[in-house]
């Protein structure tokens, strides 16, 4: 029996033909990032192999001095024994599906994806495979999303009864892919300026330099100590919930962006006024949807609830599925 074109390796995932690995955990002389969050990509790799549309976003992220190479979506590129390209998966700016092919075999390994439409990132390609990897970071029924388009609608509305009861409006999100699809979607509505924690400003311009239209942003740290936000948007990661940095806004009303807001629960126990359902990964419907659609006959799930998507491919759908086991657990904050 041929052995697996891509294996689990104590580095990570390997393609034992193309010498390389996928989003390696420890360093590795080749690596094939999929995206550019921290999860995804790592520092102390010797070369680092990416979408051309993810180079900017990895250099600003991994280490100065880092060495890139950048590869046209769809273009086929030999690697070993094995032939590799890269296909959009729709998760952020950038994002790939890496296709390995070895004669007449050929594994995909999608990384984060998504199938929702979103104006900062190519959209999903469907990639025909033999042998699929896919995440499983929302793989309950439960979770099934509306299109952001609409949930732009709710946060702008949201804003805008904050703002006339003269309250701030702080929105929490995760900081690269989720600020910029907000600001994309919400543009749609109006044109005002949206205030930006820190970590938010530079993966914002370097998606404005990829030329995602958004609206127009200013720093908070840029501005006066006594400046009104009273009747402002203020994107900021979770991270600065409960800190010194919070002070500024005075009174405000806090919501959160995430595809955890599906379950009321999360919203509560994390403290937020307000939860929008927005999420950078494939909804459950989407999971089974590009499972066959791509014709794999043979499915590996990693990173969230593989037991449950295992357990459905195998009974309901009839196909060879399995975990894979790997330390991601997908963006906490999605």
């Amino acid at each position: 029996m041929a052995e697996d074109l891509i294996q689990l390796s104590p580095a990570g995932l390997y393609c034992p033909a193309g010498g390389f690995h996928i989003d390696p955990w420890r360093p590795v002389q080749r690596a094939v990032i999929t995206h550019a969050h921290g999860d995804h990509a790592r520092g102390g790799m010797g070369v680092y192999v990416s979408s051309h549309d993810g180079l900017a976003l990895l250099r600003s992220r991994l280490p100065r001095g880092s060495l890139l190479r950048g590869v046209g979506y769809g273009r086929r590129f030999r690697m070993g024994r094995a032939w590799v390209s890269l296909h959009p998966a729709g998760h952020i700016l950038g994002s790939s599906q890496v296709r390995v092919e070895l004669g007449d075999r050929v594994w995909v390994a999608s990384g984060d994806f998504k199938r929702d439409p979103d104006p900062t990132c190519a959209p999903f390609e469907v990639v025909p495979c033999d042998t699929f990897i896919t995440e499983a970071t929302f793989a309950l029924p439960i979770y099934r999303w509306r299109p952001a388009s609409l949930v732009a609608v709710d946060i702008h509305e949201w804003w805008q009864q904050n703002a006339e009861a003269g309250k701030a409006s702080v929105l929490f999100c995760y900081a690269l892919g989720k600020a910029q699809r907000l600001l994309a979607e919400l543009a749609a509505h109006t044109a005002d300026t949206v205030y930006l924690h820190g970590a938010m400003v530079p993966l914002t311009r370097t998606y404005r330099e990829a030329g995602v239209a958004m609206l127009p942003t200013e720093p908070v740290s840029e501005l006066p100590a006594r400046h009104d936000f009273s009747r402002a948007l203020i994107l900021a990661p979770p991270s600065a919930a409960g800190s010194p940095w919070m002070r500024r806004f005075r009174s405000h009303v806090s919501g959160f962006a995430s595809g955890w807001m599906r379950v009321r629960g999360n919203r509560r126990r994390r403290g937020y006024d307000r939860g929008f359902i927005v999420s950078d990964h494939a909804d459950w419907p989407s999971l089974i949807r590009t499972i066959r659609e791509t014709g794999a006959q043979r499915v590996l799930a990693t990173h969230g609830r593989t037991d449950v998507l295992v357990r459905y491919l195998r009974e309901i759908e009839r196909v060879d599925a399995a975990p894979l086991v790997t330390p991601y657990s997908g963006e906490a904050d999605d």
